[in-house]
């Protein structure tokens, strides 16, 4: 006798809800020393404490469903990071913001949460470095930021994966120095070939040992495709030097 219909196919339930929720956060002090691996550990502990309703992974143990948009260099501060967070419910952003930021250890800090689309993916365009420079060489480093952007070519040599020479000209969107403060920001492109390390951009600028002598870079932002530009950034992806590189 063949079983019932009803029995044997059950009606399906209500499909999960499903949302994404983008949060900018702040990782410095000693926190900056913490790898992007157990930054990922940490992000896992906050959601589970601040009891928020995350999606999960599937398999024998489900993990909450979370992504980055970059990971930060290891010692780098980071002023407003991205991480994208899958929900089971609806919940206000700022409700994931606060209940987040109640649980956040020193050097982390929840700055804001925005709704996104669900199927919004994560995809950063670019990226903006900063560090102090020293009084008495920001006239010199004005300088040298005026040649390098009027000129072409800038070559580094990189060992990884393989040694080669390569022109990170391309990757290089914008230089600015705040002649007050010494405060130089590096604009970069990231592109499908890559981008420009921040510390070759501090080579090509005579600024290297800055790092060596213990100055902390800063990752002032970043770009996310879906996003207008952010405060002093370009306005648009157009790049007049190398056109093959516009949209």
């Amino acid at each position: 006798m063949a079983p019932d219909a009803a029995q044997a196919a059950p009606p399906p339930g209500p499909a999960p809800v499903r949302e994404k929720v983008r949060v900018r956060f702040r990782k410095g002090g000693d926190l900056r020393l913490l790898s992007h691996h157990d930054l990922m550990r940490t992000f896992e502990r906050l959601l589970r404490r601040a009891a928020l309703p995350f999606a999960s992974t599937e398999g024998f143990h489900p993990k909450p469903r979370f992504v980055f948009a970059l990971s930060l260099p290891l010692g780098v501060i980071g002023c407003a990071e991205i991480v994208e967070i899958e929900l089971d419910e609806q919940i206000e952003p700022a409700q994931v913001r606060d209940r987040l930021q109640a649980q956040c250890p020193p050097g982390l800090a929840i700055l804001d949460a925005q709704r996104i689309a669900p199927n919004a993916g994560v995809h950063v365009r670019g990226l903006c470095y900063g560090i102090s420079v020293p009084a008495d060489r920001i006239e010199s480093t004005r300088q040298r930021i005026a040649l390098v952007l009027a000129g072409g070519a800038c070559w580094v040599q990189r060992s990884k994966p393989a040694p080669r020479r390569l022109d990170i000209r391309p990757f290089l969107r914008d230089l600015r120095l705040d002649g007050a403060t010494g405060f130089l920001e590096m604009d970069l492109w990231l592109l499908p070939a890559g981008t420009a390390r921040p510390d070759e951009v501090l080579a090509i600028l005579g600024l290297e040992d800055l790092l060596e002598a213990g100055a902390v870079l800063e990752r002032v932002r970043l770009e996310m495709e879906d996003e207008t530009p952010l405060d002093g950034a370009l306005p648009s992806k157009q790049n007049h030097l190398f056109p093959g590189l516009n949209e």
